[in-house]
């Protein structure tokens, strides 16, 4: 057991992580920031496993007040088609809406189509963990420091399909593998505010979305950086520890289980237009896994959710990451767990760290006094790199110094996950 609830702290990093030019000239590296952006690691004694300190979080309920204006997007993607909801972080307002989550309300007529702007504010985009939303405690305690009291940066949270009450319009749903929305939202941010860096924030299955879309594009990803928070990375290994243990099955599986049966349940009326569901065999889902069976490979075409977790999983995605990318993970944590993080692969590819605390447990990562821990490397790496790093510096060359490139075989695609043989004639 960590002494009285100091964490020890360890980082995973290439040999040569990617060399970095700060503002003053100076040069620095990838690494260099992580370990200046991240504190010592003192948490709640009290909560002294990662079991305590996840449960504590169904207790835990004070955050930040953060206020959201809601719009609607229509996908542009030819076959994903449907509605996806953004909540962007504005000044404190006294509209409510019914049907929304506290403290958020629709943009007013025309506010949203001027919201354009030439301003160079840094930008966050952020996307939260499985069946949540913009509301989540753990998303508002880190992205606080940085969108209240003039903390400068502007903010919208991506809200998977289906949740923080939005509607479901088609027959897609919220998904591991589902990058399309962020991709859209990455865009339109480039496009609406051509010079705002732009950066990425997930939690938990947002992490492993936002890991996925970063690989996805590489060297051409519009991102500065990205943060992402206990991320289960491998999601085949994650569901089969959590089903051999009886905490893991019948603790979380089950509240997971539980809370994504109540989503699709809420949009019944709506979804049974698009998809032929078995809802009686819904109604029966006790585990998170049962859910993916009858819910995800159906609107998805998978075979099974094994085959789904292996689809939907970001390790290999790390291997095609081309921005400074930030992983934080817990050693504890009983639901993204550590057999799951994709270490050898952070350990080749120079765009990628990994910072792991022995204490922390599942997006809790709870201080005495409530504060939650995460939110303080998540702010300091996100400032360092907007306020000091010359983010035009971060490429394949820097002070004519040759960034060693990640080395695979040259068959492997990281991204289709499968080696690519060519057959002889």
């Amino acid at each position: 057991m960590d002494w009285f609830g100091r964490a020890k702290i360890k980082f995973t990093h290439h040999v040569s992580p990617i060399p970095i030019l700060s503002k003053d000239g100076s040069q620095t590296d990838l690494l260099k920031i992580c370990e200046t952006s991240t504190p010592p690691c003192q948490l709640n004694p009290l909560l002294f496993n990662g079991h305590l300190q996840t449960m504590w979080t169904a207790v835990g309920k004070d955050a930040p007040e953060i206020h959201y204006r809601r719009q609607i997007f229509n996908s542009n993607h030819a076959n994903y088609t449907g509605t996806f909801a953004v909540d962007f972080v504005v000044p404190p307002h006294e509209d409510r809406h019914a049907k929304l989550p506290p403290r958020t309300a629709y943009f007013e007529d025309g506010k949203f189509e001027a919201i354009g702007s030439e301003d160079s504010r840094p930008m966050l985009i952020v996307l939260h963990g499985l069946s949540g939303g913009s509301y989540e405690i753990y998303l508002r305690h880190a992205i606080a420091p940085l969108v209240m009291d003039n903390g400068g940066w502007e903010c919208c949270v991506v809200n998977g399909r289906g949740c923080a009450n939005s509607e479901v319009t088609s027959g897609v749903l919220f998904n591991a593998r589902a990058t399309w929305d962020v991709r859209q939202v990455v865009k339109w941010a480039r496009k609406t505010f051509p010079n705002r860096p732009l950066f990425g924030l997930g939690f938990s299955l947002g992490a492993n979305i936002l890991t996925n879309f970063v690989g996805e594009e590489g060297s051409g990803c519009l991102l500065s950086a990205a943060v992402a928070v206990g991320n289960p990375f491998n999601l085949e290994v994650a569901n089969i520890q959590l089903q051999n243990s009886f905490l893991g099955k019948e603790l979380y599986q089950r509240v997971m289980g539980t809370n994504t049966r109540k989503l699709i349940m809420r949009h019944k009326e709506s979804v049974s237009k698009f998809t032929n569901l078995n809802f009686e065999a819904i109604e029966r889902v006790t585990y998170l896994y049962e859910f993916d069976r009858e819910v995800q490979t159906v609107c998805w075409g998978y075979p099974t959710e094994s085959a789904y977790y292996r689809d939907a999983s970001s390790s290999d995605s790390v291997l095609g990451i081309r921005i400074p990318y930030f992983a934080i993970q817990s050693s504890d944590d009983p639901i993204a767990v550590e057999a799951a993080v994709p270490y050898q692969e952070i350990k080749s590819n120079p765009y990628t760290v990994c910072l792991t605390t022995s204490l922390g447990g599942h997006l809790a990562y709870y201080e005495i006094g409530g504060g939650r821990w995460h939110a303080k490397p998540i702010v300091n790496f996100l400032r360092n790199m907007a306020e000091t790093i010359n983010l035009k510096s971060i490429s394949h060359q820097v002070n004519g110094d040759t960034v060693v490139e990640p080395q695979y075989a040259s068959s492997f695609d990281p991204i289709r996950r499968k080696m690519q043989v060519e057959v002889a004639e």
